[in-house]
């Protein structure tokens, strides 16, 4: 599953447990903190931790781990960091005051209902396996004979002969 899928399946398990106003933010490489915000709201403080635990314990599952969590003693407020998305729980008091819609307005709001478009696969053409090439049968090439090297010593000798260089006057 890729960041998109993760993050949409866990704005799905919100939904399943009643969570409000759900929103899925694409921030599209414009953040440093992560990829993507799900920011939701939850009615009270039974209601927000249910949908923290559903969240986390259904990723667990899948083999997605939290990084980091606060607000662990929060009535309000709880943030579970998972890498590239973080999800932000909050009841409606909190929202209204801290503002989080605004402060990523320049994201993009994913519907998170519709199933993730994966990428077309690529078509593979099977190839035709290669022809097997006959070839005619010819004999051996006999190597070309070399002269016969000759041994250390031998009788024949070269004579250099010395030349003389004068200059003109």
């Amino acid at each position: 599953m890729n960041t998109k899928e993760l993050v949409c399946l866990a704005a799905r398990l919100a939904d399943d447990k009643k969570a409000e106003n759900i929103k899925v933010i694409d921030l599209g490489g414009l953040s440093s903190l992560c990829d993507y915000v799900l920011i939701m709201t939850a009615t009270s403080k039974p209601h927000l931790e249910a949908v923290e635990e559903e969240i986390s314990k259904k990723l667990k599952e899948i083999g997605i781990y939290k990084t980091n969590r606060d607000g662990a003693d929060s009535l309000q407020w709880r943030v579970s960091d998972y890498g590239a998305f973080l999800v932000h729980i909050m009841t409606q008091d909190a929202r209204d005051f801290y503002a989080l819609d605004k402060i990523f307005s320049f994201g993009t709001e994913l519907d998170f209902t519709k199933p993730v478009k994966k990428a077309p696969a690529k078509k593979t053409v099977a190839k035709k396996p290669a022809a097997k090439k006959t070839t005619k049968k010819t004999p051996a090439k006999k190597a070309a004979k070399k002269p016969a090297a000759k041994k250390k010593g031998s009788q024949t000798k070269t004579v250099k002969k010395s030349t003389k260089t004068t200059k003109k006057k």
